[in-house]
């Protein structure tokens, strides 16, 4: 089937580079590698492996040969060690949640939403015990990157992120939906999930806590700041849906801003790429006036200089995610033709089985697939 049908398989041979289908999109901030990325390799594959998220050698080297962590040293580059580490960690456990919705468990929202419910129930408080939720690796490594993540920290900001955390694992269902439905939804409509799904407001929260602050409900509800928490996500999400087309392609999903604009519009699969593109240049250079004129209208508000510091450091955040999801995505072997071949023909990641008990069809994690 040829690469023009963005609802079918990858068509034999050899798929379309990644970096070619996103060369139209400009993110004008520098991507800086935080040092001690190696560091968090190392560390993350140990913890992936010790809470059961990974079995066996040849999933830890599938894993590996993803280069997770060098998404995280982007996206923080300035993080100490012990900050970039546990990043790392919850990236990893990101992206193996994600891998368990290729296969059936992606089209049953019902048993989507116990799965979320369980993960939901670990996120308690220091001494306070989680809901029975039963001990998979899942809930083991949300429940251990819960408690790293919120000790020691405010309770406002602890609370935000909860709920961001919350959103994002209830969207899963959502997009669930997308998959079974008659027809796919509006851009709008599926940007208002995929927003959540993308994970992007959880990180920019973590950025707050690697800077050792949390900004101020009335400064962090300003507008400008809602507008550019958006933008940045869109941004993520539109160079994830063009990297990543070929493979969810290869996997079958629906969920990607090129498939959806495409089937509306009856467009080529590269004029739906050219319009996602556009999209996400047109969204930096709005981030860019909203960022020029940012300190000037804190200072007009009375913002303390202190805060506004802070407001500082968490607009860099956000062009740090920006450009280090762009540059990572370009360099990882989850998109290139390994990638893509780890997804076709019905071959699941050997981690992808760790909702077996839902999905019996999954064979278990470690198994050579």
């Amino acid at each position: 089937m040829p690469d023009e049908t963005a609802t079918g398989p990858v068509p034999a041979g050899r798929p379309l580079d990644p970096t070619r289908r996103a060369s139209a999109i400009r993110v004008p901030f520098p991507a800086r590698l935080n040092l001690h990325a190696e560091r968090a390799r190392r560390h993350t594959l140990q913890w992936v492996q010790g809470i059961g998220l990974l079995t066996g050698d040849v999933a830890a080297a599938e894993y590996d040969a993803l280069r997770l962590e060098r998404l995280m040293a982007y996206f923080y580059p300035d993080a100490t060690a012990p900050d970039l580490e546990l990043a790392a960690d919850f990236n990893a456990w990101f992206f193996i949640f994600d891998d368990q919705f290729d296969g059936g468990l992606g089209t049953r929202p019902a048993e989507i939403r116990q799965v979320v419910a369980d993960l939901a129930g670990t996120m308690t408080t220091e001494g306070e015990p989680p809901r029975d939720v039963g001990d998979s690796p899942l809930a083991r490594g949300f429940r251990d990157i819960w408690l790293r993540s919120t000790e020691g920290t405010p309770a406002g900001w602890r609370q935000r992120f909860g709920t961001h955390w919350r959103a994002y694992l209830d969207a899963h269902e959502a997009e669930a939906l997308h998959r079974t439905a008659d027809r796919l939804p509006s851009l709008e409509e599926f940007l208002e999930v995929r927003r959540e799904s993308i994970g992007v407001r959880p990180c920019l929260d973590f950025a707050e806590r690697c800077g050792g602050y949390a900004l101020p409900d009335e400064v962090y509800d300003i507008p400008a700041l809602r507008e550019m928490r958006e933008i940045t996500g869109d941004v993520v999400i539109f160079v994830n849906d063009i990297v990543s087309l070929v493979k969810e392609l290869a996997a079958g999903d629906v969920n990607n801003t090129v498939v959806v604009h495409r089937a509306h519009k009856g467009c080529t699969v590269e004029e739906a790429v050219g319009h996602v593109s556009a999209l996400a240049n047109a969204r930096t250079a709005r981030f860019v006036r909203l960022a020029t004129a940012l300190p000037g209208a804190l200072a007009l508000r009375g913002v303390p200089r202190e805060t506004r510091g802070h407001v500082e450091h968490y607009v860099d955040g956000m062009r740090h995610l920006m450009a280090g999801n762009l540059t990572w995505s370009l360099a990882t072997a989850r998109y290139d033709e390994t990638g893509i071949a780890a997804v076709s023909d019905g071959r699941r990641r050997p981690w992808s089985g760790l909702t077996a008990e839902r999905d019996p069809a999954v064979p278990p994690c470690g198994s050579a697939v």
